[in-house]
Parts: C-alpha cells; sequence; structure tokens
C-alpha cells in the first residue's frame, strides 16, 4: 500500500526533475553548440592557413619567374608594350605578367629540351635524325604553345565581356536612376557582377581605383574599354564623354544605349537562329543523306540479286 512518504518523494522528485530538466537540456545543447563552434572555427583557421601558404608558394613562384624572366626580355620597349597590351587582353594585368611571360616562354623551351636529353640515348636506337626532329618540333612547340594560349584566353575573355556587357549596362542604369552617381555605381554594379563575371568585375573595379587616384572619367573608361577590346566598350567611352561635355543626362543616356545593347543582342540570336538550317545542311548530307539512300537502294539491290 502506498504510504503518504512516497506520494511526497515521488512528487518532490518529479517536481525537481520538471524545474532541473530545461536546465539540463539548455546545458547539454550549449556544450553541443560550444563543439560545433569550435570545430568551425578550427576549421576556418586550418584553410586560412592552408590559403596563406598557398598564396606565400605563389608569391614565391612568381618571384622567381619574374627575375628568371627580367633576364629573357627584349631591350625594345615597343615590342614590350605590344606584348603588355596582348597580356592585359588576356586578364594579366600583374606588374610582373611581362617578366613571368618571357619566363615562361623560355622554360616551355628548355623543359622539354632536358627531358628529352634523359631519353636521347632510347631515340637514338630508332633512329639517328629522330632526337633532331623531335627537339626541333619541341623547341617549336615551347615558342608556340604561350601564343597559342594567349588567343584562346583572350577569345574565352571576350565571349564573356560580350555575355555581360549588357547586363552591365543595366545594373549601371539602374544605380544611376536610383540616384547613385556613375562613380559610386561602378563599385556597386562590380559586387553584383563578380558572381557571373568575375573578369568583367575585375575591370569595372579598376575604374572605380582610376577615379578614386584622380584619372578622369573619360580616361578611366578609354582605358577599360582598350582592356576589353570591344567595340562596345569604345562606344559606352566616347557617349559618357559626350554626355559631360555637352551636360546631357548620363541616366537617360545610358538607358539608350543600354537598349540599343539588348536590341543587338536579340539580333545576334536571332541571326544565330537563321543560320542554324544553313549550318545543319553539311552534316544532314554527310550523314543523314547516305543512310537514307541504303535504306532505299539495299532492298531492291538485294531482291535483284535473288533474281539473278
Amino acid at each position: 500500500m502506498i504510504q503518504l512518504t512516497d506520494i511526497l518523494f515521488f512528487g518532490t522528485a518529479a517536481v525537481i526533475a520538471g524545474l532541473a530538466g530545461p536546465a539540463i537540456v539548455s546545458l547539454i545543447s550549449s556544450a553541443r553548440q560550444s563543439e560545433r563552434l569550435v570545430s568551425r572555427l578550427e576549421s576556418y583557421n586550418r584553410n586560412e592557413e592552408t590559403g596563406r601558404l598557398e598564396r606565400d608558394r605563389q608569391k614565391s613562384l612568381s618571384m622567381v619567374l619574374s627575375h628568371v624572366g627580367s633576364r629573357a626580355m627584349p631591350g625594345n620597349e615597343e615590342q614590350i608594350s605590344a606584348i603588355r597590351f596582348r597580356l592585359m587582353r588576356a586578364g594579366f594585368i600583374g606588374p610582373n605578367s611581362v617578366s613571368i611571360y618571357f619566363a615562361v616562354r623560355l622554360l616551355s623551351v628548355l623543359l622539354p629540351q632536358l627531358v628529352l636529353f634523359l631519353f636521347i640515348g632510347r631515340l637514338s636506337d630508332y633512329n639517328s635524325m629522330a632526337p633532331v626532329s623531335v627537339s626541333g618540333a619541341l623547341a617549336v612547340a615551347g615558342l608556340l604553345l604561350p601564343e597559342k594560349y594567349l588567343d584562346a584566353r583572350t577569345s574565352k575573355l571576350e565571349l564573356e565581356y560580350k555575355e555581360g556587357f549588357p547586363d552591365m549596362m543595366d545594373l549601371l542604369v539602374a544605380c544611376v536612376e536610383a540616384g547613385v552617381s556613375i562613380d559610386s555605381a561602378v563599385t556597386r554594379v562590380a559586387a553584383e557582377l563578380v558572381g557571373r563575371y568575375p573578369n568583367l568585375a575585375m575591370h569595372l573595379n579598376i575604374i572605380a581605383l582610376e577615379l578614386r587616384a584622380g584619372r578622369s572619367r573619360y580616361d578611366a573608361w578609354s582605358n577599360f574599354s582598350q582592356r576589353l577590346g570591344l567595340e562596345e566598350a569604345d562606344s559606352l567611352a566616347t557617349m559618357l564623354r559626350q554626355a559631360e561635355e555637352m551636360g546631357t543626362s548620363i541616366g537617360k543616356t545610358l538607358r539608350i544605349y543600354s537598349r540599343e545593347m539588348r536590341q543587338k543582342r536579340i539580333l545576334i540570336a536571332e541571326e544565330r537562329a537563321l543560320a542554324l538550317s544553313a549550318k545543319l545542311t553539311v552534316p544532314l548530307i554527310v550523314f543523314v543523306f547516305p543512310v537514307m539512300i541504303g535504306v532505299l537502294l539495299l532492298p531492291p539491290i538485294i531482291k535483284a540479286m535473288e533474281v539473278l
């Protein structure tokens, strides 16, 4: 039979458990949150340390290549300026980009020759002229591959610039018509485009830095058009200069230009769609037409062979 003391004991225990339960749960949850926070901090510190080591390694490699390339650079300033312009168009705008480029060209010629020297005995067993032929081919490839890489990278970046330029114009129009100055809008638009068009955003940030350094707006946008190598960017720089000299509204000017960019993009898409039928003619003739001829002529041929 249950006694009164037992009821009081169990009741007191239940009350204590009810009062202490939330505190215990809260302590356990806090401990788990602390463990997760410590784990995240440790992971962040490891990633930060790894990133710092990687940046230091890249900086050291860049310094070594720059030192090697400075010895291989030509003395002609016009040639150096032309190479710097090509590298700028390809997205390499660092202060040591020219010297690093010549270092890469030098290493792309010398390193394959060193590898060939290790296997020259085996090549000589097959043909006495094989080492000379392979050495010449590797030297030509070492000279041409950096050029081809720059051309391919430039074409890729120009495609990105052409795709992102109308979006950039729309964002500039939205910022200017919202009351933001064109100089401040550049920084805002660069922050919005960095995820989709990072290289275009980088050039916009360069414009913002040049404007802060005191360069005129027209010079900053002219340099922007030279780095991009697009006719649209050159037209934009000229248009901004005319709007500034004539005192017209920059917002209206940008809106008109943005509408023209959108219409141009639609025309390009329609042109590609209309050219698709002509481009499909050759594959249809080469791949589909012979199959159709075979399907149509094969049964009569088999029938004629059976009759004869």
